[in-house]
C-alpha cells in the first residue's frame, strides 16, 4: 500500500504516519526477499483477476477454482482461491436464494414430476418467459432448455408476450436439434404455451407436451433456475435503454456466456457446449 501510494507522488513518511507503520519497519519489510510462496500466491491472484473479469463480474471461487484448473491445468485447492479472493477483495455475483421444495402431487398431465436428469440430449426440453423493463418499455424473452446439459437450444425475443414469441422459441430448438420422436417438452400452463399452435408445433416435431401444476413455480425448476441466473448476472446489473440494447445483451448472455463460457457446477464445472462435446467422446470411445 505504501509503495502504491508512494508511487503516486505521496511522500513515505506521511504514508507511514497515515496507517501506523513506523519507517524502520518499512525498509526492513522492503529489504527482506519475496519467498517463493507469496509469488506465486501473487500470480495465482494476477489469474484470479483475469478470470473475474473474463466471466464478467460473476464467478465465486468454485466457478474460479474451476476454471484455473480444468481449463488452465493449475493445481490450486479451493480454499486457497476463496483466500486469495478475499484478500484482494474479489467476489461473485450471490446465486439465486435456495427454495424448499414442496412435496406436491403432480398434475396427470405432467411428464416431468420435478424429475429433470436426464441421460442423453433431447430427451426433455424446459421452456418459459421472462420479461424486463427498459425506457422504451418491456422486451420478453422465451426459451428452451436442454435439460441434459443445461444448454439453452432456442429462443425468441419481441416487445410482445404472445404464442409467437414461444413457437419461435421452439422452431429454432427443433432446428438447431432435429430432436428424436418422444422427447419431452415441459412448460406451465400460461396462454401461450396452452395455445393451439404452440401444441401443433410440439406434435408436428414428434415431440409430447407437458404442464407443471398451475402456480407451482418448483414444477419448472431448472428454467426458474437459468432465469435467476440471469437475472442477476444481466437484468439487474445496469438500466436498459433501449429495446434493441437489451436485446443484444440477452444474445449475447445465452449464445456466447451461458452456453460457451459459463461453468455449471451441476456439469462438473464445465460449460454445457464442453459438457456436450465431451459426452460425444465418451460415447464414440466406447463404441470403438
Amino acid at each position: 500500500m505504501i509503495d502504491h501510494l508512494a508511487s503516486t507522488g505521496v511522500a513515505v513518511d506521511h504514508s507511514c504516519r497515515v496507517l501506523g507503520v513506523t519507517r524502520q519497519n518499512y525498509y526492513k519489510h522492503k529489504r527482506t526477499p519475496t519467498t517463493p510462496t507469496r509469488l506465486r500466491r501473487e500470480w495465482l491472484t494476477g489469474l484470479i483477476r483475469e478470470v473475474h473479469v473474463a466471466s464478467r463480474g460473476t464467478y465465486g471461487y468454485r466457478r474460479i477454482h474451476a476454471e484455473l484448473t480444468l481449463a488452465m491445468g493449475i493445481t490450486v485447492c479451493e480454499r486457497t482461491v476463496w483466500l486469495l479472493m478475499s484478500l484482494a477483495g474479489i467476489y461473485g455475483l450471490p446465486g439465486p436464494a435456495r427454495v424448499k421444495r414442496l412435496r406436491g402431487v403432480a398434475t396427470a398431465d405432467d411428464l416431468v414430476n420435478r424429475k429433470f436428469h436426464r441421460v442423453r440430449p433431447n430427451e426433455l426440453w424446459v421452456t418459459d418467459i421472462t420479461q424486463h423493463r427498459t425506457r422504451e418499455g418491456w422486451l420478453y424473452c422465451a426459451a428452451v432448455l436442454d435439460a441434459y446439459s443445461r444448454r439453452i437450444v432456442g429462443w425468441s425475443i419481441d416487445s410482445k408476450q404472445d404464442s409467437t414469441l414461444v413457437v419461435n422459441a421452439l422452431d429454432m430448438a427443433i432446428r438447431n436439434r432435429r430432436p428424436a420422436p418422444g422427447g419431452i417438452v415441459h412448460a406451465d400452463h400460461g396462454t401461450q404455451f396452452t395455445s393451439w399452435v404452440f401444441g401443433e408445433k410440439i406434435k408436428s416435431a414428434g415431440l409430447l407436451p407437458s404442464f407443471g401444476t398451475v402456480g407451482d413455480g418448483l414444477d419448472n425448476a431448472m428454467m426458474e433456475s437459468f432465469w435467476s441466473s440471469m437475472q442477476i448476472e444481466l437484468l439487474n446489473r445496469k438500466k436498459w435503454k433501449t429495446r434493441v440494447e437489451l436485446a443484444n445483451a440477452i444474445f449475447d448472455y445465452i449464445e456466447i456466456f451461458h452456453n460457451r463460457q459459463r461453468r455449471h457446477s451441476a456439469l462438473g464445472y464445465r460449460t454445457p457446449i464442453e459438457f456436450e462435446l465431451s459426452s460425444e467422446t465418451d460415447t464414440k470411445t466406447a463404441a470403438s
